[in-house]
């Protein structure tokens, strides 16, 4: 497929949304809405019996649900993605970990946006106190076993797309 042309439709400091016009294998036009963010980390924060969650509102869809910390750099800062997952581990839930394991990189939703994730395992976990942004303020965090894991799942109560991948990556270690 090849891109005849591009225009911005809407930017903010999180993502830009651009419709690119192209030309398909056949010779026929279309179009392509794309929804341009930056990768994030996302940590799989292990203790001996399971995983520990962090639970948040999230407007978009209008409810509150368990996933994995996760996150992104935000504008002028920047790192490793290694660095990105223990910062984000940190200041959710104020573990620190000895070792973080890098366990794939996948894509948040290919189909129309360019965000991808860094999948990474903590191991090694120390307590602290989280240091969370403004719009984090009603996030909760707990650890759950791998069983409670699993019947949350099943229930809807952990439905964050890459946070049920990255446990699937996991589970195929």
């Amino acid at each position: 497929m090849e891109r005849l042309d591009s225009r911005t439709v809407y930017t903010n400091p999180w993502m830009t949304v651009r419709e690119d016009r192209v030309r398909r294998p056949d010779g026929s036009t279309g179009i392509y809405g794309v929804v341009e963010k930056p990768d994030f980390a996302l940590v799989l924060p292990r203790w001996a019996e399971g995983f520990w969650l962090v639970e948040q509102f999230r407007y978009p869809v209008g409810r509150r649900a368990w996933e994995f910390p996760q996150g992104s750099w935000g504008r002028g800062a920047g790192g490793s993605t290694a660095d990105l997952a223990r910062r984000e581990l940190a200041e959710e839930t104020g573990l620190r970990a000895e070792t973080v394991t890098h366990l794939g990189h996948l894509f948040e939703a290919y189909g129309f946006s360019t965000q991808g994730f860094d999948v990474y395992l903590a191991t090694g976990l120390v307590e602290g106190e989280p240091d969370r942004e403004v719009t984090e303020q009603d996030m909760v965090h707990r650890r759950f076993t791998d069983a409670e894991i699993r019947s949350m799942v099943l229930a809807g109560e952990i439905v964050d797309a890459p946070s049920l991948a990255a446990l699937t990556l996991h589970a195929l270690r």
